[in-house]
Order: structure tokens, then sequence, then C-alpha cells
């Protein structure tokens, strides 16, 4: 991986607002391939039923989804995104995202997915779909 996009995108992470809000951490990059963890706080993260909201574990996917997409250099945009929510997390614990690159043609790319703890116990699985626009990153 080109070094100017990996630290344009460690730097873009970094300002994002939605990522600062959540307390998402980029952690790892490399092409096709993203690391990013949170820590997992049921006072902000929780559901109405005590566990662990969806949209916390989907929004820890999204930016490993996002930030995996983008390190050819050029944007690539969400088609479909598939999680299978496979358990609730610890309280406090570390979720750390892993996103792989298993398919890229000149307009799409497929990615596997899967949040662990820190045990490295199965969160969530995902399959996505991104679409490879082919402009460059406004951000390099």
């Amino acid at each position: 991986m080109e070094p100017k996009i990996k630290e344009a995108i460690f730097k873009a992470v970094r300002n994002e607002p939605f990522a600062n809000t959540l307390g998402i951490a980029l952690v790892d990059l490399d092409k096709g391939y993203s690391v990013v963890e949170i820590i997992y706080t049921p006072e902000k993260m929780n559901n109405l039923f005590g566990r662990a909201h969806g949209g916390a574990i989907f929004a820890l996917i999204d930016e490993a989804f996002q930030t995996a997409c983008q390190t050819h250099g050029t944007i690539a945009v969400a088609l479909n995104v598939n999680v299978t929510y496979i358990s609730s997390p610890s309280d406090k614990t570390r979720l750390r995202a892993i996103a792989r690159e298993i398919n890229k043609t000149r307009k799409t790319a497929s990615y596997d997915i899967k949040v662990i703890d820190q045990e490295d116990r199965l969160i969530a699985a995902c399959q996505a779909l991104a679409y490879r626009t082919g402009k460059p990153l406004p951000f390099l």
C-alpha cells in the first residue's frame, strides 16, 4: 500500500466527527484490509434491553469497511452490507472489527468483516459490497 494513501486515511479517520464521537480508532491498515477498535461502554451503547445496540456494532463494522475500501486510493461507497449479530459483548470490553477484501473488480469489491472482543469471541460477522467510483480520494 502506498504510504501517502495510508497516512491520508489515518489522518482522515482521526479527523472524522462520527469516529471521534464514538471513540473509534483505526489501528491497522493495508491494501484491502483494515482494523478498527472501540471500547464498548454500556452507558452509551446499550439498547432498551440492556444489551449492545446493533447500531453501535454496525458503526464499528462500517468504519472498518469504509477504511478498507479506500486503500486503493479511490472513493468506494457501500452498495450492500449484511450483518449477522452473534453475541453481545461484555461491559467495558475492547471490540475489534477486521475487514478483509475478498474480491475486487474494476467497479466493485467484496469484504468479509468480523467483530471480535478481547477474548477473540465472535460478536458479529458481515459480508459487504462496495461500488468503486474510480474517483481519487479528496483528502489525498
